[in-house]
């Protein structure tokens, strides 16, 4: 944990970095990936299903705020240790594939995925279903609610059924969306889905017209787990902005993400690079490697207060092909005033 870098890997590390990003992708195949990138990650989803991220069990150290009946640490600034057991569990942890380099841990229960038909979950039939909730109960999913949690880019569900696991408050209720259509069809299909404390729904960030099922100043947490790297530079301000008007006073955007010269970065070829820290995968998704700095611009911009801008450094080693892999990842806390 919290690993320091020697002058000698900074350097070697930047060196790598401007060589993966000499060559630049033509402003056509940019926009490709722009155009596409909805399909792009319907077709992981469809490939990997549930498989690939492991439940992540860690976040309620990082971000006990999301188990408030844990009696969460009010420092700031501290960084999850892992113990002796918890190493254990986690000898997979950092594995990449494809360039998609997770940080999720290894569980001892896995969440079982009902092969039904998918549901139908588009963005036209998602807002028709809050315009019903709304004349139906005179309120919107989740209204009644005291503690209220939104994970933005929920994947399979990987942070949500954890959370519904593990956070016995009565009064929780929790909203996932994602821009795959597919990711939220495994969401609604799993087994642990319960609609009475959760709400999944297919959302577009980047389309400021794409709504959300509640209402702002209405949210106690937002999460960005791994997704802000998934977005257009350009686009990130905008989409910081729309979140933090949804949280209440005293609500808190919980970020991680990937780091600058995270090994995932490091390992990009020549030809994969978009702009500046920003690639393209093999399957067509990208990624965005972040600075501090960067992220207090966004937050602060949207009229937050940082509560823990961090980088954690780690050092894994994965034994059985005896490979030692340097992890960089920044995780931030900022609150509404």
């Amino acid at each position: 944990d919290n690993v320091e870098w020697s002058e000698e890997q900074e350097a070697s590390a930047r060196s790598k970095v401007e060589e993966n990003s000499s060559q630049l992708l033509s402003q056509d195949k940019q926009e490709e990936y722009e155009v596409n990138a909805k399909r792009y990650w319907d077709d992981f989803y469809k490939i990997h299903e549930n498989g690939f991220f492991k439940d992540r069990h860690w976040l309620f150290t990082e971000f006990p705020e999301l188990a408030p009946t844990r009696n969460p640490s009010q420092n700031g600034d501290s960084v999850h240790k892992f113990n002796n057991k918890e190493q254990l569990n986690n000898e997979g942890l950092g594995s990449c594939e494809n360039g998609h380099c997770s940080l999720e841990t290894r569980t001892e229960n896995q969440l079982n995925l009902i092969k039904s038909k998918p549901k139908i979950c588009t963005e036209e039939v998602a807002t028709w279903k809050y315009s019903e909730l709304n004349q139906t109960d005179g309120g919107y999913p989740g209204s009644s609610a005291s503690y209220r949690i939104l994970e933005v880019g929920c994947g399979a569900g990987n942070t949500v059924f954890p959370i519904l696991q593990t956070n016995n408050d009565p009064g929780l209720f929790v909203y996932c969306c994602d821009f795959s259509t597919t990711a939220v069809d495994l969401v609604q299909n799993n087994a642990e889905y319960d609609s009475s404390r959760c709400f999944a729904f297919v959302h577009d960030l980047c389309n400021d017209q794409s709504p959300f099922p509640m209402p702002d100043q209405s949210l106690d947490i937002v999460i960005l787990i791994f997704v802000l790297s998934a977005i257009l530079p350009e686009k990130m301000q905008c989409i910081v902005n729309r979140l933090s008007r949804l949280l209440k006073p005293g609500g808190m955007i919980l970020l991680r993400d990937y780091g600058r010269y995270d090994l995932a970065q490091l390992r990009f070829k020549k030809g994969q690079c978009l702009s500046d820290n920003f690639y393209v995968r093999g399957d067509g998704t990208r990624v965005y490697f972040f600075t501090q700095d960067e992220l207090d611009d966004l937050f602060t911009t949207a009229g937050l207060e940082k509560i823990q801008n961090l980088v954690d450094r780690r050092l894994q080693v994965n034994r059985g092909k005896q490979m030692t892999m340097h992890r960089v990842w920044i995780q931030c806390k900022y609150r509404k005033p």
